[in-house]
């Protein structure tokens, strides 16, 4: 095992990489991995089938994969896996997912989960994802690559957050967001493209031009139906990355329906 407190707990049945740190009243329950290079700061508990990657950090009173708020869950084998170079802080809680949903919760690489932030029963969060301070979702989320959800905001169950999207502070997000899309509200809507997002990230000019005149053709405009205009756009944006990005997310299983303008 790697460099543990004296006052941490590890079940036998743990795994911890000979490079892990375990701080101070840490409790590592059987059936955790903990990967290569990852600290855990103190005070953190661990339980069930849950895998933290390589180089990931986690700060005091996170609570990772302790039975799903979910009364639907009687026990059955589900479990967490949380990616590389992820870093969770204080009193973060991430529950494993359910026999319903497929039994996974899984949080990507390079993320960052802030202050009391909350992932429930089988959430699937991408690579790069931000949830800021008390950032809550509700279980069967889906959050693609290098989405944000901004502090204090609530996602509604089985709605999908598309990748490069923004959601704003304080806001209580109903229906999917499409990729690229910023939303905002106590009801969210949308309220247009994350073209700071696309900048800062080194979209070219070129497929920044394309979205946003495929945006207004698809929200903005009031001829033929959301279908028509979504079939319309694809046959005039074949060679754009980043609308057929949002156009294969909109063709997609949405449960919860589109956030409009």
């Amino acid at each position: 095992m790697g460099n543990i407190h004296k006052t941490a707990v590890i079940e036998d049945g743990a795994r911890v990489h000979e490079t892990a740190e375990v701080g101070p009243f840490c409790v590592i329950e059987n059936g955790v991995s903990i990967g290569e290079g990852t600290v855990l700061k103190s005070h953190v508990a661990v339980a069930g089938k849950t895998t933290i990657g390589k180089g990931c950090t986690v700060f005091p009173f996170a609570s990772i994969g302790h039975v799903p708020q979910d009364l639907k869950f009687h026990g059955e084998q589900s479990e967490v896996i949380i990616g590389n170079n992820t870093v969770i802080r204080e009193h973060v809680t991430i529950n494993p997912g359910t026999e319903g949903g497929g039994s996974l919760t899984k949080v990507g690489d390079n993320g960052l989960i802030m202050i009391g932030a909350h992932i429930a029963h089988d959430c699937l969060v991408g690579d790069n994802v931000i949830l800021v301070n008390n950032a809550t979702l509700g279980g069967h989320v889906i959050v693609e690559d290098f989405a944000i959800i901004g502090g204090l905001s609530a996602v509604h169950q089985f709605v999908r957050i598309g990748a490069h999207a923004m959601i704003g502070g304080a806001s209580g997000v109903e229906t999917d967001i499409i990729p690229f899309g910023s939303a905002t509200g106590n009801r969210a809507v949308l309220s247009g493209l994350n073209l700071t997002g696309m900048k800062r990230r080194n979209f070219s000019r070129e497929e920044i031009h394309a979205l946003r005149n495929a945006y207004k053709k698809l929200f903005a405009e009031e001829e033929g139906t959301f279908k028509d205009r979504t079939a319309l756009i694809a046959s005039e944006y074949p060679e754009s990355v980043v609308v057929k990005t949002v156009l294969d997310f909109i063709n997609g299983d949405s449960k919860r329906g589109f956030c409009q303008p």
